[in-house]
């Protein structure tokens, strides 16, 4: 769980939206393309370790993993969640 006032200053370095935290059906939804080495984040990497948390953007269209409570905000690593 990312504290709240960190998460208040977080952006998505593309987009500048405000990011939340990613609920567990998406987690879950995630987890299984992982699973299925489906999953690939915004430089094509096929992402292999499994996601404990992820920041989302307010519109839902791209998501950032946390590793160890450090978000990733990096836009290659970037997911993108809609087309």
């Amino acid at each position: 769980m990312i504290d709240s006032d960190l998460l208040q200053m977080l952006c998505c370095p593309e987009t500048k939206l405000p990011l939340t935290e990613a609920d567990g059906l998406l987690l879950k939804e995630l987890n299984q393309k992982i699973s299925e080495k489906t999953l690939k984040n915004v430089s094509g990497q096929v992402i292999t370790a499994p996601l404990n948390s992820l920041l989302v953007t307010k519109d839902g269209s791209r998501a950032y993993p946390v590793v160890e409570n450090i978000p990733v905000l990096l836009a290659d690593e970037a997911i993108i969640l809609k087309r």
